[in-house]
């Protein structure tokens, strides 16, 4: 409870925030954080490891309908994903923790780990339409997420959308009607 009352928090002020703060947010006193955590920094700590945690990801990407059209079902993937990297982005940027050492998570995955859970969850997804497929679903899901997370971001041109991304990878980047 601790950790999710914060995570906000530190999203919006950073480090600045308070631990007095933080407690008066989660309806607790603050003592109660020091029983819990060390310090403020293992606090802090504590909420990267949880931003990394791949388990919102997967449980969302649990929460998609199978019976849905595969496009349907990458688009959706496609904004749980996405999410999953705006949460992370958003708490370690206000942390300024760029580039530093991967803390693990709450229950111990690492990154490799992490990445390769959201990656089974994602090949679930693609698991219906297996036979469609040129590849296997796993290597499918590890070529979206490659893609999805090395879109080219331009001032000049839009951000494609979550279904103009997936139908752009299943069907590719020429128009129908050429030969």
């Amino acid at each position: 409870m601790i950790i999710q009352t914060a995570i906000p928090l530190i999203t919006e002020y950073g480090s600045a925030v308070t631990t007095a703060k933080i407690a008066r947010a989660a309806g607790i006193g603050e003592g109660t954080i020091f029983r819990v955590f060390a310090d403020k920094d293992e606090l802090l700590q504590a909420c990267i490891a949880e931003a990394l945690s791949p388990e919102h990801a997967i449980r969302e990407l649990g929460a998609i309908d199978v019976s849905q059209p595969l496009p349907d079902r990458l688009a959706e993937a496609a904004e749980a994903l996405q999410a999953h990297m705006d949460r992370l982005g958003a708490i370690i940027g206000s942390l300024g923790h760029g580039g530093g050492k991967h803390p693990g998570t709450v229950r111990g995955a690492g990154r490799d780990e992490s990445t390769t859970l959201i990656r089974a969850a994602l090949a679930e997804l693609l698991e219906p339409d297996k036979a469609a497929l040129r590849r296997p679903p796993e290597q499918i899901a590890a070529l979206f997420i490659g893609l999805l997370f090395t879109q080219p971001r331009t001032e000049d041109e839009p951000d494609l959308t979550s279904q103009e991304l997936a139908e752009l990878f299943l069907h590719g980047a020429l128009s129908g009607g050429t030969e």
